[in-house]
């Protein structure tokens, strides 16, 4: 039978157990693999992204190794350490790296949207002569003759089934475009930038 002054002595039964400051053993866990997954998107990226990350050198080495690492296990062997690396960081670190990952993943959405925008572009060439009025408007030192002959060739090439060389040519022109422009508005606006920093 259970006694019915047991905890009424003033105290609660829990008031003299120890608190722990420190995280559970599943936030641990859990913080140990999100820190594990990092190091992997950081080997998944390109080499190049990889050494402009903001990291130890250290770390960036192994990374780096590690994307060498071609035989199964030993990749995986190499993917655990580089998560055991990754745990010697600090906050401000980790959160560096991931602002960094982050970026690059905004970065290729824009891409990729501009690439679309630019396959619709040359769609609409390809389907209707007032897009080229349109694209020589806002471009004259474009080569008219050639561009039309491209257009004539790519209606060419998807009609017959043939390897889309032209097709492909008048998608460079407009990629190329595209650099241009934004190269010339950066001019501007360091330019901008100059005259006021100047006033």
């Amino acid at each position: 039978m259970p006694n019915p002054n047991r905890g009424s002595v003033g105290f609660q039964s829990n008031e003299f157990e120890p608190e722990y400051d420190r995280p559970s053993k599943s936030e641990l866990k859990r913080q140990s693999n999100e820190l594990q997954k990092l190091g992997e998107q950081l080997v998944d990226a390109p080499r190049d992204r990889v050494k402009r990350v903001p990291m130890p050198d250290d770390i960036r080495d192994v990374i780096l190794e590690t994307q060498t690492i071609t035989n199964h296990e030993g990749r995986r062997r190499a993917l655990q350490f580089v998560g055991k690396k990754m745990r010697t960081l600090d906050e401000e670190e980790i959160a560096v790296i991931q602002r960094t990952i982050d970026s690059w993943k905004g970065a290729s959405k824009a891409e990729t949207a501009a690439l679309h925008a630019l396959e619709r572009r040359r769609e609409k060439l390809l389907a209707d002569d007032k897009a080229l009025t349109t694209l020589l408007e806002e471009n004259p030192e474009l080569d008219v003759q050639h561009l039309r002959t491209l257009i004539r060739n790519a209606r060419k090439e998807v009609a017959e089934s043939k390897p889309p060389k032209a097709y492909r040519e008048i998608f460079q022109i407009l990629k190329d475009l595209g650099k241009k422009k934004k190269a010339d508005a950066d001019a501007e606006e360091e330019g901008n930038d100059d005259e006021s920093e100047s006033e």
